[in-house]
Parts: C-alpha cells; sequence; structure tokens
C-alpha cells in the first residue's frame, strides 16, 4: 500500500455499522473488507439462493431483510446493485423516508459518479461513489484481490477523506474520477477486462478445436507475458502477424475461422484492424506493408456477411 495515501487518523471514519443493499458478488466482499477494518456489518438484502449462499459465506450471521431495514440499522450503506437498477433504487428509497441525514452512501457503479445519489443528497445522506477496478467470484477470495486495487472514486470536496479513508480500510487504492468522466473510466474498464474473458474464452474453444488438450495451460504464460508486456510497454509489445504485415497469415487466419468458427470473423477482423492503426501509428507496422494487410483485412470483412456479427 502507498504510504502516501494514508490519510491522517483524525480523518478516518469513526467505526461504522455497514449494510449490503444487493448481496451480488460486490457488496458482500466490500462488507467483509469492511469488518476487517473494525466496522461492524449488521444487515444485507437479497433474495436469489445465490445471494442467500454469498451473504452466508461472507457475512455469516448477518440477517438478510428488506432494503428500507437495511438503512434503518446501518451508518453506511453499500448500494451494489446493477448500474441500471440503481437509480430507480436511489429514487424509490428516498420517496418512501428510508435515507437518514448523515447516512454514507456509497454506491459502487463504475458508470456514474455521485449524481445518480442527487435524490439521497436531497434526504440528507452523504454520497459516495467508490467503484473497485476489480473482478469479483462472489467467494471469500475477493477479500484477498481487494489489496492493492484500484478504486475509482467521485466525491463531493468534503467528503474527498472519508471517501479516501474508507478505500484504503478496504485495502484499497483511491483513483479520483470526475463526475463527467465516469463514463469514459467505466468503458476502458469494460474493454480491457470483460473483453478480455470472450477473447481468452474464444482463443480456448480455437485450440481445442485445433487438437489441443490443455489450452489454459498453453495460453496462461502467452498471454501472462503479453500481458505484463502491455502494461510495461504498451503499444511496444505489440507482435505478431499484423503488426509485421504477414497479410498472408492474416489472409490464412480469416479463411480458417470462416471455416471453422465463423462467429469470430468478425471480431478477428475489427482487432486486426485496430492492432494496425496501433501499429502503424507507432512505427512498428511498415505502410508499404499496410496496403496489403488492409486489403485482406476489407476482403475478409466483405465476404463475412451477417454470420460473424450476428453471433456475437
Amino acid at each position: 500500500m502507498n504510504a502516501s495515501h494514508q490519510p491522517d487518523p483524525r480523518d478516518r471514519p469513526a467505526r461504522l455499522t455497514v449494510g449490503v443493499v444487493g448481496a451480488g458478488r460486490v457488496g458482500p466482499a466490500l462488507a467483509a473488507s469492511l469488518q476487517l477494518a473494525g466496522h461492524r456489518p449488521v444487515a444485507a438484502s437479497g433474495v436469489s439462493d445465490a445471494s442467500v449462499r454469498r451473504a452466508a459465506a461472507l457475512l455469516p450471521d448477518v440477517p438478510l431483510v428488506p432494503p428500507a431495514e437495511v438503512l434503518d440499522r446501518a451508518d453506511l450503506v453499500l448500494l451494489t446493485v446493477p448500474d441500471d437498477t440503481l437509480p430507480g433504487l436511489v429514487e424509490g428509497l428516498a420517496e418512501t423516508g428510508a435515507i437518514r441525514q448523515g447516512q454514507l452512501l456509497v454506491h459502487t457503479s463504475g458508470r456514474y459518479g455521485t449524481k445518480v445519489l442527487e435524490p439521497a443528497l436531497r434526504a440528507g445522506a452523504l454520497p459516495l461513489a467508490l467503484h473497485p477496478a476489480m473482478t469479483f467470484t462472489g467467494t471469500p477470495v475477493d477479500v484477498q484481490r481487494l489489496a492493492g486495487c484500484s478504486f475509482g472514486v467521485t466525491a463531493p470536496e468534503e467528503l474527498r477523506l472519508a471517501a479516501e479513508a474508507l478505500v484504503i480500510e478496504m485495502g484499497g487504492e483511491p483513483e479520483w474520477i470526475a463526475e463527467e468522466s465516469r463514463p469514459l473510466y467505466h468503458a476502458a474498464l469494460a474493454l480491457g477486462a470483460n473483453h478480455l474473458v470472450t477473447l481468452v474464452a474464444e482463443a480456448m474453444d480455437l485450440l481445442r478445436d485445433a487438437g489441443v488438450t490443455a489450452p489454459d495451460r498453453m495460453l496462461g504464460p502467452l498471454l501472462g507475458a503479453a500481458l505484463d508486456n502491455a502494461l510495461r510497454s504498451g503499444d511496444a509489445a505489440l507482435t505478431g502477424p499484423v503488426a509485421r504485415g504477414d497479410a498472408g497469415t492474416v489472409a490464412a487466419h480469416v479463411a480458417e475461422l470462416r471455416r471453422h468458427a465463423p462467429q469470430t470473423v468478425a471480431g478477428y477482423i475489427a482487432m486486426a484492424r485496430a492492432t494496425a492503426d496501433r501499429a502503424l501509428a507507432h512505427g512498428l507496422l511498415k505502410p508499404e506493408l499496410a496496403e496489403d494487410l488492409l486489403g485482406v483485412l476489407a476482403d475478409g470483412a466483405g465476404t463475412t456477411g451477417g454470420a460473424g456479427g450476428g453471433a456475437r
């Protein structure tokens, strides 16, 4: 943990009772992390069987109650519901009078800042947006993964120290995101993490089709090295046939994918084009080779038809 981020102890929030509205994968893990820091989870809401199991695993002995009762019991309430559900939830809680004056209301949506909590602010709540840049499994391992995890934080100026203290107590590192930048921030994370899962899963499927018995073992070292190189060197880490301008190899790829996995062709071509653009811009792909390469990609896209895109 970066010592420069440590707040003055006088700025740390007092030990708080903690509630969770939405016992999905995120809320119970954050509440469990706050419990390790001395706060006390007192209530959670969740109706699905999966929510009940997660709460039992991460927050044993914490009762599951309706959302309004969670707010009635807790000083700090974590709103960990899907992005599209959040605005309606906040409005509903405010309209029913469930929100108390001075209550810390924290949502974990990457898309939204604190503006979405405006109804709660009018009701006297203290709004914070604390989004952990982490993928969650819904198991106790998530608590460990929060160590060193960056949080996208948006908060009113007067609550910045409290927001920073809460993130650090959960083992994270605060990264301040302006209200107007939240959608772009979230899009960047989705592009990197969510699409990575799709790419890896598709690569494993293709390797199985090619006869590889342990695609995970084959891809693990390769992808680990690629990720490390990309984080260290950015576009300078680009390798492979697109960056080299091997148009013939790329044409063979497109032909094989069309034959064995047509649903992957559109994605392959889109990523190859993006890779070519970045390789050109950074001087890795020679312009005289780029013309043939881009021609192959244009031909591949033209003969794909609707099949590739429709499978997405």
